[in-house]
């Protein structure tokens, strides 16, 4: 069972992604979108907010795109899902949902265990998760999958 939501795996998978393939030039958005099968559009306000929390770094021009903001030890996946999560809208107060349970018992028990999970999450650096990545040969099979041209 995956706790976290899409746009919070999204983010996690931009930032590992950006980590293994920004060594020499910035990752063009267009490039990341599309080694995760998706829209380019899909993507830009998510890594503009993961820009805004300092995560990423956003280098405009021909050759522009996205590095990391810091060294990929010093960013933990915690760090990626608060943002990605403070990215997202639809609070319960928002939606309409003014129950007192909710409010008094059910919002603060599962803020709690948000907070317990997420500080498992701040265990794990994007330098843990590229290291995972090369032993599984990830990029490797990236190459060997786009390989050939018609």
């Amino acid at each position: 069972m995956n706790l976290l939501s899409r746009r919070s795996l999204l983010a996690v998978a931009a930032v590992v992604d950006i980590s293994l393939h920004s060594r020499s030039s910035p990752v063009a958005a267009k490039a990341l979108a599309a080694r995760h099968k998706l829209p380019p559009r899909h993507l830009e306000t998510l890594l503009q907010g993961l820009v805004h929390a300092k995560i990423l770094k956003g280098v405009r021009g021909p050759r522009g795109g996205y590095e990391l903001a810091r060294e990929r030890r010093r960013i933990t996946v915690g760090e990626i899902v608060r943002t990605s999560v403070n990215l997202s809208t639809a609070e319960p107060e928002e939606i309409g949902s003014h129950s007192r349970l909710l409010e008094k018992v059910i919002d603060p028990a599962v803020r709690h265990a948000g907070e317990s999970f997420l500080v498992n999450l701040d265990a794990i650096t994007i330098e843990q998760l590229c290291d995972d990545a090369e032993k599984a040969n990830v990029l490797a099979e990236e190459k060997a999958a786009g390989d050939f041209t018609i």
